[in-house]
């Protein structure tokens, strides 16, 4: 029995979603992945595919698991992955998607913060199947003479033409020289691992190709790359980034992501649907017929998607919970993981909001009954004298704005 599936039947899968914004640069990787997967197959070698993260901050979003997702394909496949860890590259910070220098850290920041990485991967990915590895373990034992022989492979004309440094040239923005480094140290990476393919977002395309050019100077075939597009954020706009608040972690509680999710702009979901889940083109090419010809809606599609995105990351049993919950919100109803208040006594509306954390100050509250934005048992609140009395063995719900919700019951 073959080791690994047809050849065919492997690209069909780990060239979905790739895109390089260029046909030229498209075709090449898929005549060069084309060589190494059939390789491998009449080998029975597996290859060696990575993808490396840096570890910017605790938590990972739907954003990174884009090229997670590629890695387990590759996993399903057959093949050897490695979860690399940006742990030295990290001290400096990738600059490709930005238009100022970041703010530098330390190793042991890197390292406090990648903790937590591994065991979010191992959401998507196979925990028996996957190498986890730290680049610091090899780029910090780089001699200067060793990075001298890296940066004498590359042009100062070649950074100043990415985009992003050429804006800043253009407007005589500070372009710092270890900024230029990083494309050096991802490259290397390539050479250390001795990799068949790295995986990134589009907008890595120049470091992936560095490793490539590293490769060939150390005499090594060079590695494939697969870019795939950036995803947009919660706005439908800018990427995905925990700096600017429009993520959806994977980490958070699934009814949050499950809302998050309902609220996308539809101008998006087709892209979450390609890159994030697991239904194949046709399932989704189907859907979308559906939508345009109006056997369905793109709102049945957004539960659909929700459920979908909370089943991967926290299983089914959570997103049923969260669909249900969903429904409840929509109804006026309070979820089941909104708080609850015992009341022993009767008290003010002002003064079970206040309690109960959800405004931080009874002017607040105030203000939100005046604005109609407060709810007792689906009945808006118009008063701001109106009491709460706690009824035995029932529950009675507050709403505050759409999402926010309390359950008060009598403390006996």
């Amino acid at each position: 029995m073959a080791r690994f599936p047809a050849v065919e039947e492997q690209m069909k899968v780990l060239m979905r979603g790739v895109d390089f914004g260029d046909q030229v640069t498209y075709t090449n990787m898929e005549t060069e992945l084309r060589k190494r997967v059939q390789e491998s197959f009449d080998t029975d070698r597996q290859l060696k595919v990575y993808c490396g993260f840096d570890p910017s901050s605790p938590d990972l979003h739907l954003g990174h698991t884009i090229p997670m997702q590629k890695l387990r394909q590759f996993q399903d496949l057959g093949h050897d992955v490695t979860f690399l860890i940006g742990t030295f590259t990290g001290i400096i910070g990738d600059p490709s998607d930005k238009e100022s220098a970041r703010s530098q850290q330390t190793l042991d920041d890197a390292l406090g913060k990648a903790k937590t990485y591994a065991d979010q991967a191992f959401r998507i990915l196979d925990q028996r199947k996957t190498r986890v590895r730290y680049n610091h373990e090899w780029l910090s034992e780089l001699s200067f003479a060793d990075v001298i022989e890296l940066a004498s492979r590359f042009t100062v004309q070649q950074f100043l033409a990415r985009d992003n440094f050429s804006k800043r040239y253009a407007n005589q923005d500070a372009i710092w020289l270890h900024e230029f480094f990083y494309a050096l140290m991802q490259g290397y990476d390539a050479v250390a691992q001795e990799t068949d393919v790295q995986i990134g977002g589009t907008d890595q395309l120049f470091n992936l190709m560095a490793g490539r050019k590293l490769m060939e100077a150390n005499g090594m075939r060079p590695q494939v790359v697969l870019t795939f597009p950036i995803l947009e954020g919660t706005d439908g706009f800018m990427r995905m980034s925990k700096s600017t608040g429009n993520y959806i972690g994977i980490d958070e509680p699934s009814g949050i992501i499950f809302t998050k999710v309902l609220n996308l702009p539809d101008t998006v979901i087709r892209n979450y649907a390609e890159l994030l889940t697991r239904w194949s083109q046709a399932e989704i090419d189907q859907a979308f017929a559906e939508i345009e010809s109006g056997q369905t809606s793109m709102r049945d599609y957004k539960h659909r998607l929700a459920w979908e995105l909370v089943s991967i990351y926290h299983g089914d049993e959570a997103a049923n919970r969260a669909a249900q919950d969903a429904k409840s919100m929509f109804q006026g109803e309070a979820p089941s993981d909104s708080p609850k208040l015992a009341l022993a006594s009767e008290l003010s509306i002002i003064d079970v909001l206040q309690q109960a954390g959800l405004v931080k100050s009874k002017g607040e509250a105030r203000r939100l009954i005046q604005q109609r934005g407060v709810r007792l048992n689906g009945n808006t609140v118009e008063e701001i004298d109106t009491l709460v009395s706690p009824e035995s063995g029932a529950e009675q719900v507050i709403q505050v704005g759409r999402r926010r919700f309390l359950r008060v019951v009598a403390d006996e």
